[in-house]
């Protein structure tokens, strides 16, 4: 596939290297000539040194042959712009990494739309989300974010106190923008539907807005629904720390934040309305057990500075912290932290590049749509409807989708939901569906 890549910073450096590795033509904008050498040596591709909302250097970089545009800058108005501008040139798939601070304003302001763009990612938040995973859903297997973070895929061990065992999904009132959508039995799967009926021990796989989620797996899992939220301690304020505080808080997790930056520290606690910020240096063990961190369920560091995250987990765990995060913005050292890091007290790191590599790498496709996630025998697929599609114009319930479909997301515009049978689709809209191998080819005559 014809890449190509603006910006050999963290990000870019690292998808360019890994993109290289798997044989694809890529080509590198970079404005600074010393990141454009040393990338240059290390991989099988063009690097450009230029700007990369000019004209000119995007012609250098052979802009007619790109399949998928990526810019990886840390500016959002270059970013931005260049991605537009290659949009209006004809490139079919161009994505923008943003700022969080964007990110979280796009339920007031499509900036997709807006610009043109496919997809808009921010690397802080999709580490943020890596690590809330393993706070929010300790007992779910898997946990993954669609349409623009609106809906949560969650996939759960059914309990054997459940009350939903032994009814048909029809008859069962789950909340409203919920849908459960596989089922995992024995080794077999199988895509829901209304006559489905759940067993204690099933693995299932749900969808939803993500308050209303909490409900459903609440439900399925019982017990679990009944315990306190889990007490979090998160050494430092920066982008990771704060935008993973903000998704805890509506998540009944009581949350604490070391920052050493009396001014950060002060502006967490003006735009954090349930978590405790302290000011003081996490790295110092004695203010670590004045505040009683080892009392703690999760202690999360998301400093900078990768040792710093490391050591004070070590501090934690010595303390008596029973679970330990940390973000690590090497991908090689994350992964062998991962591997081996409990034995030192760490349950897991994370890498802001590797998650910014699985988020991009669904997108590295010729087909019409991206694969989400692969679960069982099917997949989870995003697409758009087509104009003078079947679908173009149609409610849900005005067509027949073929046996292994569910869709489990629509996205118009600004607004995200788990369409019902009167949703209307229509041309343009992002649809999400869990759909069986079987199913995939009349599912897609249908949008396109």
């Amino acid at each position: 596939m014809n890449i190509i890549i603006v910006g050999a910073g963290e990000i870019g450096r690292h998808l360019a290297i890994e993109l290289s590795r798997q044989e694809h033509a890529v080509s590198v904008i970079e404005s600074d000539a010393v990141h454009a050498a040393e990338l240059q040596s290390e991989i099988e591709g063009k690097v450009v040194v230029g700007d990369g909302s000019s004209v000119n250097t995007l012609a250098e970089a052979n802009i007619g042959d790109c399949e998928l545009f990526l810019a990886l800058t840390s500016e959002n108005s270059v970013n931005l712009m260049s991605a537009s501008m290659v949009k209006s040139m004809g490139v079919e798939r161009v994505i923008s990494r943003v700022h969080p601070g964007l990110q979280r304003e796009e339920w007031l302001f499509d900036f997709r739309g807006h610009f043109g763009i496919d997809h808009i990612f921010s690397s802080e938040r999709l580490a943020a989300i890596e690590l809330a995973k393993f706070i929010r859903n300790p007992d779910s297997l898997v946990v993954e974010e669609i349409a623009r973070g609106r809906i949560e895929l969650q996939q759960v061990r059914v309990s054997n106190k459940s009350d939903a065992i032994g009814e048909p999904l029809k008859s069962l009132k789950f909340p409203a923008n919920t849908r459960v959508a596989l089922v995992s039995r024995d080794g077999s799967h199988e895509v829901a539907n209304a006559d489905t009926v759940l067993q204690g021990g099933d693995i299932v796989t749900v969808f939803g807005a993500p308050h209303k989620l909490r409900q459903l797996v609440g439900r399925l899992q019982e017990e679990i629904h009944l315990k306190d939220g889990p007490r979090v301690v998160i050494f430092g304020g920066g982008e990771y720390g704060f935008s993973l505080a903000q998704m805890l808080e509506s998540w009944n997790c009581r949350v604490r934040i070391f920052e050493r930056d009396p001014e950060l520290a002060q502006e967490l606690t003006d735009r954090l309305s349930n978590t405790t910020v302290i000011n003081a240096d996490a790295t110092s063990v004695a203010e670590l057990e004045e505040e009683q961190v080892g009392e703690a369920d999760f202690f999360v560091a998301t400093s900078s500075s990768d040792e710093d995250n490391v050591m004070t987990c070590l501090q934690a765990h010595n303390l008596g912290a029973q679970n330990c995060l940390t973000l690590i913005h090497r991908a090689d050292y994350a992964k062998a932290i991962s591997s081996s890091g409990r034995h030192f007290g760490v349950v897991a790191a994370v890498s802001p590049r590797e998650a910014s590599r699985k988020e991009i790498s669904r997108y590295i496709t010729t087909d019409k749509f991206h694969i989400v996630r692969k679960l069982g025998n099917g997949i989870v697929l995003q697409t758009h409807v087509a104009k003078g599609a079947k679908a173009d114009g149609k409610t849900v319930a005005d067509l027949k989708w073929p046996d292994g479909c569910v869709l489990v997301g629509l996205l118009k515009g600004l607004q995200a939901i788990v369409p019902g049978a009167d949703a209307v689709l229509e041309a343009g809209d992002q649809i999400f569906a869990m759909v069986a191998n079987k199913a995939e080819k009349k599912f897609l005559r249908l949008v396109h």
